[in-house]
């Protein structure tokens, strides 16, 4: 199941950019953030892929929804231009981010690929 964050919790558990500028990865496992808003038509078509991929990788992976319209700072923090935006962070290393509504098999091949192969 995909964690809803706000801005304290994105502090807390994925980076505080308030106090770094370097980017400091605070997880324990790699994750994947859908930024998302509630009226954009390709946002709910990635939802179900979330989800499912959040089952699939549990233990592994975890996954994280941002509600850009809620938490407007986060975004802007980001750059977030267009959504879906996806940002895919590994334990080492830059986060990237990737935007629009991709299809599963490209989720599973960044995932594996730029997460989990490490």
């Amino acid at each position: 199941m995909s964690e809803h964050l706000t801005k304290e919790t994105f502090l807390e558990k994925i980076f505080d950019f308030e106090n770094n500028t370097e980017w400091n990865y605070k997880g324990e496992l790699p994750a994947v953030i859908d930024f998302y808003a509630d009226w954009c038509g390709p946002c709910k078509m990635v939802a179900p892929l979330i989800e499912e991929l959040s089952t699939e990788y549990e233990g592994k992976v975890n996954f994280y929804k941002i509600d850009t319209e809620a938490e407007q700072e986060l975004a802007m923090a980001f750059g977030i231009q267009s959504i879906p935006s996806l940002l895919f962070i590994p334990m080492d290393g830059k986060p990237q981010m990737a935007a629009g509504a991709l299809p599963k098999q490209a989720f599973v091949e960044v995932i594996d690929k730029e997460l989990l192969s490490a």
